[in-house]
């Protein structure tokens, strides 16, 4: 369905220095916006957290044409519970590795592949290659029964499978995108308290269909159509459902959120004015707080 795109994958992160160095230094990514928010989200973008939060876009070129990460912030949580539901990003570069060796980040080599661990324990499998277009390829999810989370990605988000075998799936909406990779893991699906969540676009138009359908089959309907508003932005609709494995997948309205998502010549500097307080741990500190691990 070319009508749909691929855009983001959230992660939680506990210290926004540590992190924004592996994905500018290693990665070799660029901050493409950071926004701060004084209460927790709506569509609980940031977790089910009421406080205080950040967010900030990463990648290696415009979310209009390139899939990218969304990083959140809790203030006051230093560390995330890791699950077995995310298995890795899968990249094709020249550089990191390089980049790696050169300030003697750790790397571990598995077959043709080089495998990163971000400092929150995302993992990143490096491909060695050059590439045309978007250097992200896919994403990697576990599944505890692949047929049936490839029939519900396939016959409820309207994906295209590019390939399968007994233990994986690759799927997709466009030749052009980033996919997404299913792996049967053969027992439940963890996601603990670091769970992400997936975003795709498509036209908001869709949005009435996507969620009534979900309703339809009895699916998991975790933020039903909703509106959320950015200071000073566009406004965007929503509808965030989970698969079988409770996978969250969030399908954004596009044409709002092209407006939202356009780089943000100053996230460079927002971020760093950010990082500073976390340095001097002004705001725990003025709080009265410790960091805590969720």
């Amino acid at each position: 369905m070319a009508t749909r795109r691929a855009l983001h994958f959230v992660f939680k992160v506990g210290n926004r220095t540590k992190t924004a160095e592996f994905y500018r230094d290693i990665l070799g990514m660029k901050f493409l916006r950071h926004e701060e928010f004084e209460k927790g989200c709506e569509a609980a973008c940031n977790g089910p957290y009421d406080g205080k939060w950040s967010k900030s876009m990463v990648g290696y070129g415009p979310e209009d044409s390139h899939f990218v990460v969304e990083l959140t912030y809790n203030y006051g949580i230093g560390a995330y519970k890791l699950g077995n539901d995310f298995r890795g990003i899968t990249i094709h570069s020249k550089d990191i590795i390089r980049n790696a060796n050169k300030l003697n980040y750790p790397v571990v080599t598995d077959g043709e592949s080089q495998i990163l661990t971000s400092p929150d324990g995302y993992k990143f499998i490096v491909m060695e290659k050059e590439t045309e277009g978007d250097p992200v390829k896919k994403v990697t999810l576990s599944s505890s029964d692949l047929d049936k989370s490839v029939d519900y990605w396939t016959r409820l988000c309207g994906m295209k499978v590019y390939s399968q075998d007994n233990k994986t799936a690759v799927l997709g909406y466009d030749d052009n995108q980033c996919k997404l990779e299913l792996y049967e893991i053969g027992t439940d699906v963890d996601h603990a308290s670091a769970f992400g969540r997936i975003a795709f676009a498509c036209p908001g138009i869709e949005l009435p269909d996507i969620q009534s359908k979900m309703k339809e089959e009895n699916q998991t309907i975790l933020t039903d159509l909703i509106s959320l508003d950015t200071p000073g932005k566009a406004t965007v609709q929503v509808v965030i459902v989970a698969d079988p494995d409770g996978h969250e997948i969030c399908f954004v309205g596009d044409e709002g959120f092209r407006d939202l998502s356009q780089v943000d010549p100053k996230a460079d500097e927002l971020l760093n004015k950010a990082m500073a307080e976390d340095k001097s741990d002004e705001w725990y500190e003025k709080k009265g707080k410790t960091k805590a691990t969720a």
